[in-house]
């Protein structure tokens, strides 16, 4: 039996009726018409067409030199550090050169030692000793004191000694000893110079030691203790006055005649070069006038090699500053080691001290010239950093330049605002701004108190008292009204 299927039979969509006439097609053109480009897309295509020029050689060029650009970086470097470090020590070559080795310039440099209170000290002990050595002050106390009050030969003798020590330190401090000190030290440093240039004829280099002779010095002072203790010597002496800095040839035999004893052939020599030293000192003196020349020249081209091998100039130069503040720190290092040995062999206390004291003073301008590299280094390093693209040194020139600009439009409105009201405030204010005026200069030149600053200050504050002056007559005057019926 068949089972009759539940699909229903689907009836046909009725029949779309179809107009007679089709709608005519709608004509479609070949090809659209073509943009035409504008300035901007060519600029723009140009640009684009440039850093892919820019890109192609900057490979071609990695492509040929693998590994250049980080070869002249290491030995622009290197060359870096070489001419900090020969910089550097040509500048303490040059101070060597122009100040222990040049007698006017040496003679300029140690005139105000005296004036130091330790160089005075060590100094006036050193005479002292030597005027009491040839007086043998405590022998002659003895020979005139009773048998009795003889122990206090020795007491007494201290005491004199601290007088005359302190009567030494006024005569070293004193305007008359001034020029005899600047006449001792001339001739000293041209002996030295001569021994050390070989050519002495005065003074000899015997085992290795150089001895100064600091006669002037006792004669000067004996002069002074005959007119303060006249008892002193037994009688009156005579010796010759050498403030006029002319210092006698046969000086020893009239200090000999006057004090009749004979001078140790020591006295007063005092020792400048000693423990084989000197040859040392004149192979040093004889190398650096041959090779200062040659080694500034060497400086100065390895600072333009380095430049001109590096790739970056801009970091060279960072790396310049730095080194030269390296180079000056270690050098200096190096400079305070040799004055603590040379310090160490001499005899601890006021000698010392005193010696401490004139090499300080002596080396006063080279570490003026170090502390300068120092900053000259420092500078040039932050400037070269501060030109790079760096992302801090982008943000500080634009925040420089945002401040430079807003400080000349606060400079521009203060200028208006004081051009129109300050002539009212001045005139408001005549006294007090001139009260003012006066008291300013005053503190200045209590603070400087050197004959140029002090015209300096009358002048500017004789031009500020015009000024004011001027500025609140002109503002006093009444400005005249136009005539409303003008006669014609």
């Amino acid at each position: 039996m068949t089972r009759p299927s539940s699909i229903q039979p689907v009836e046909a969509p009725a029949a779309v009726p179809v107009p007679d006439e089709a709608p005519a097609a709608v004509p479609v053109p070949d090809e659209a018409p073509a943009a035409v480009p504008g300035p901007d897309d060519v600029e723009v295509e140009r640009l684009r067409a440039e850093v892919a020029a820019l890109r192609s050689q900057l490979e071609s060029g990695r492509r040929k030199r693998p590994g250049g650009g980080a070869i002249r970086r290491t030995i622009a470097a290197i060359l870096v550090v070489l001419a900090a470090f020969a910089l550097v020590t040509s500048v303490v070559g040059l101070w060597a050169a122009r100040t222990t080795l040049n007698t006017d310039r040496w003679v300029a440099t140690v005139a105000p030692l005296p004036q130091d209170p330790k160089v005075n000290a060590a100094v006036a002990e050193y005479a002292t000793t030597e005027v009491f050595q040839v007086l043998d002050v405590e022998t002659r106390l003895r020979a005139v004191l009773p048998q009795q009050a003889a122990f206090a030969a020795g007491p007494i003798a201290g005491q004199l000694r601290e007088q005359i020590r302190t009567q030494v330190g006024r005569v070293l401090a004193s305007d008359r000893f001034q020029v005899v000190w600047v006449e001792l030290n001339e001739r000293l440093h041209q002996r030295v110079l001569a021994i050390l240039n070989g050519t002495s004829t005065v003074i000899t280099a015997q085992q290795d030691s150089v001895q100064i002779d600091l006669l002037p010095l006792i004669n000067q002072v004996l002069r002074e203790l005959s007119a303060q203790l006249p008892t002193l010597f037994g009688k009156t002496i005579t010796l010759p006055d050498l403030s006029s800095g002319a210092i006698p040839e046969n000086l020893r035999l009239r200090v000999e005649e006057q004090l009749g004893v004979t001078l140790p052939a020591n006295f007063a020599q005092f020792t400048v070069y000693d423990s084989g030293q000197l040859w040392a000192a004149q192979q040093a003196v004889a190398t650096a006038k041959r090779d200062l020349a040659l080694f500034v020249g060497a400086t100065v081209i390895l600072l333009l090699a380095a430049f001109a091998i590096s790739p970056r100039r801009r970091r060279t130069a960072v790396q310049l500053g730095i080194w030269l503040v390296i180079a000056a720190v270690a050098i200096t290092v190096i400079l305070r080691a040799v004055r603590r040995q040379i310090l160490a062999e001499i005899p601890g206390g006021t000698y010392r001290d005193g010696v401490d004291a004139a090499m300080t003073t002596v080396f006063s301008l080279l570490r003026e010239r170090g502390t300068q590299i120092m900053w000259i280094g420092a500078i040039l390093a932050l400037v070269a950093y501060l030109a790079g693209p760096g992302r801090y040194a982008v943000w500080s020139r634009r925040q420089v330049r945002r401040g430079t600009v807003a400080g000349w439009h606060q400079l521009r409105r203060g200028t208006a605002i004081a051009a129109s009201h300050g002539p009212g405030f001045v005139t408001a204010h005549l006294d007090p701004i001139r009260i003012a005026g006066a008291v300013v200069a005053g503190v200045l030149a209590l603070i400087l108190s050197s004959w140029t600053a002090l015209l300096v200050i009358v002048l500017l504050l004789v031009a500020f008292e015009v000024a004011v002056t001027l500025i609140a007559r002109r503002h006093d005057q009444p400005t005249p009204t136009p005539d409303p019926h003008p006669v014609l």
